[in-house]
C-alpha cells in the first residue's frame, strides 16, 4: 500500500541543521561539538534522517565519512537554504538592535594586521559591532553565519575573492638578538647558530630547514642551511610573540610586521625582501553585501589596506 505521506514534506528543522554541520565537517564528531550534543546523539540524528528520507546520506567508512551523491545534493540545498534562513532573521531583528557584522580571518591577520586598526572603524562608524572569528579553518560564509572573510591564499585560488596586498617576506627578530656578540647576526648564513621560529607544517623535514622558511633561504642560496634550534607553533602570531621574546628568529610577513618594525620592538637583521606565492584576499557572501554596514566595513578594509 503506498505511504499516505506527502513527497515533499520537509522532516525536522533539527534534523537539517545537523545534517548541514555533519556533512560540513564530515565528521559527527565535530558537528556534535559545533551542536552542543553528544557524538551518540549526532549519530542518531543523521539516521533518523536517512530512515525519513529512505536513503543513505553519508558512507560510513574506517575513520572517515564519504557524502553520497543525495547527500552531496542535500547539502548544497542546505548550503543555500539555511543562508537565506539565516539572513532573514538577522534582517528581522536588526530594527531592534545594534547592527552586527561577523568576520572571519587567521588570528595572524587579526592579531598583528586588523585588532590595532579596528578602533578607527568602531570610532567611524559607533552603530555596527564587529564579531570577529580568529581561526585557520575555511568558514562557509552563508551557512555558518558570515558576512565577510580574509583569507591568506594563493593568487587565483579563491573564486570571487579581491586581493588586499601581496605578502613579501624577511627575517625578523628582537633587537637583542642582533646586539649579542657571541652570536652575530651580520649575514644570512649566521642563521645557522640561532632558533628559527616558524609555523609548524607537514613537510617540515626533521632537524633541517623548516618549510616555511625554504623561498627565503633557497633565494639566498642557503636551501641547505641547518639552524642550531627550531620552535614551531600552529599560529602565525605565536611566532611573533616568540620573537618579540628574543626566543629566536621569525619569518617576517610583511605588512603583518610593518608596525612592529616601525617601533623598534622587531627588526631586520639583513636587507632583502623575498615574494611570496601568496597573498590576504577578502571574500564577502553575496547577500550579506546587500547590507549597508558590510558595505562600510568592505570599503574600510580596501582603503586600510592601500
Amino acid at each position: 500500500m503506498p505511504s499516505s505521506k506527502p513527497i515533499d514534506r520537509l522532516p525536522p528543522l533539527e534534523l537539517v541543521v545537523s545534517f548541514e554541520a555533519a556533512a560540513r565537517h564530515l565528521s559527527f564528531t565535530k558537528a556534535a561539538e559545533e551542536r552542543f550534543v553528544t557524538q551518540s546523539a549526532m549519530s542518531r540524528q543523521m539516521r533518523a534522517l536517512e530512515e525519513e528520507l529512505g536513503v543513505a546520506l553519508f558512507e560510513r567508512r574506517h575513520r572517515a565519512l564519504v557524502l553520497t551523491p543525495d547527500g552531496q545534493r542535500l547539502l548544497a540545498a542546505c548550503t543555500t537554504a539555511l543562508g537565506s534562513l539565516r539572513g532573514a532573521m538577522r534582517d528581522i531583528r536588526a530594527p531592534h538592535q545594534r547592527e552586527v557584522l561577523s568576520l572571519t580571518t587567521t588570528p595572524g591577520f587579526a592579531s598583528l594586521w586588523l585588532i590595532p586598526r579596528l578602533t578607527g572603524f568602531t570610532r567611524a562608524h559607533p552603530g555596527i559591532d564587529v564579531r570577529l572569528d580568529a581561526t585557520l579553518d575555511n568558514r562557509n560564509l552563508a551557512a555558518q553565519g558570515f558576512d565577510l572573510a580574509v583569507r591568506y591564499a594563493k593568487l587565483g585560488a579563491l573564486g570571487g575573492a579581491r586581493k588586499l596586498f601581496d605578502e613579501a617576506m624577511l627575517p625578523v627578530c628582537s633587537p637583542r638578538l642582533v646586539s649579542e656578540t657571541a652570536l652575530p647576526l651580520r649575514e644570512p648564513a649566521d642563521l645557522a647558530h640561532h632558533t628559527l621560529l616558524h609555523l609548524a607544517m607537514d613537510d617540515d623535514a626533521a632537524g633541517g630547514m623548516p618549510a616555511e622558511w625554504e623561498p627565503w633561504l633557497s633565494a639566498w642560496g642557503l636551501a641547505d642551511l641547518r639552524p642550531a634550534a627550531r620552535l614551531s607553533f600552529t599560529s602565525y602570531s605565536e611566532a611573533i610573540a616568540a620573537a618579540l621574546a628574543a626566543q629566536g628568529v621569525a619569518l617576517g610577513r610583511r605588512p603583518l610586521v610593518d608596525a612592529l618594525l616601525a617601533s623598534g620592538q622587531l627588526v631586520t637583521p639583513f636587507d632583502g625582501d623575498v615574494a611570496s606565492a601568496r597573498a590576504y584576499q577578502l571574500i564577502v557572501d553575496p547577500a550579506s553585501r546587500l547590507r549597508p554596514a558590510v558595505q562600510a566595513f568592505e570599503q574600510w578594509l580596501i582603503e586600510e589596506a592601500s
